[in-house]
């Protein structure tokens, strides 16, 4: 199962551009938890903490505990508003997440033997179509990764989402079809490679007919 990180926050008492403004001044960003039919939950945030994941990248699915006044919410961060002269980060959005609620999150997906891949040892290039793939899933199931075993494949062999592991208890977002994730491609070979193996050849060739032509 995936794991939350826990994030610090402080609570804010009231919504509005002035008491935001107020909240920057301060030095913390300020920030709202949305859904699960519950009233809003205006909150502010250390600004280390919100350059620290936009610097890691792939925040809209990472999972998040915020703890406000000894209270914790779980989430998703949603969307980040930038100052459009400094880019510093403005506002964030979360999305809670409730248990019985599906949510769409977007998965990685990791491969693993490569080392002993059949198609990937003789030359094969691993074509990977989806590095994550969208789902809809309880929060109480949202799965840290999915996994492919590249142990047996070989060149030509695709990997669809019915080969994913750890997506038993997701709804794919593309429906009425078994997806590709990834292929094994065969071997790439480059126009350098290939107009030497052609300049090879025709050498072949005319050294063949040049002793073919010869007087005895």
């Amino acid at each position: 199962m995936a794991n939350f990180e826990a994030v610090e926050a402080s609570a804010r008492s009231r919504a509005g551009k002035g008491v935001a403004r107020a909240t920057r001044r301060e030095g913390k960003v300020p920030a709202v938890v949305y859904g699960a039919k519950q009233e809003p939950t205006l909150i502010a945030l250390d600004p280390r903490f919100v350059l620290r994941e936009l610097k890691r990248g792939g925040w809209r699915s990472r999972l998040y505990e915020i703890s406000v006044d000894g209270q914790t919410t779980r989430a998703l961060m949603r969307d980040v508003q930038f100052h459009p002269v400094t880019d510093q980060p403005e506002h964030v959005d979360f999305q809670r997440l409730v248990s019985g609620e599906r949510v769409r999150v977007a998965v990685a997906v990791h491969f693993l033997n490569e080392a002993t891949c059949p198609g990937l040892k003789r030359g094969g290039v691993l074509n990977v179509v989806r590095h994550k793939v969208e789902v809809e899933v309880d929060p109480d199931h949202i799965p840290e990764k999915f996994e492919v075993d590249l142990a047996t494949l070989d060149i030509n062999d695709n990997v669809r989402w019915h080969d994913l592991k750890g997506a038993e208890n997701c709804q794919p977002v593309i429906v009425g079809r078994d997806f590709v994730v990834a292929t094994l491609a065969p071997p790439t070979v480059s126009a350098e490679q290939l107009a030497a193996d052609a300049a090879a050849a025709a050498a072949a060739a005319a050294a063949k007919a040049g002793k073919g032509g010869k007087k005895k």
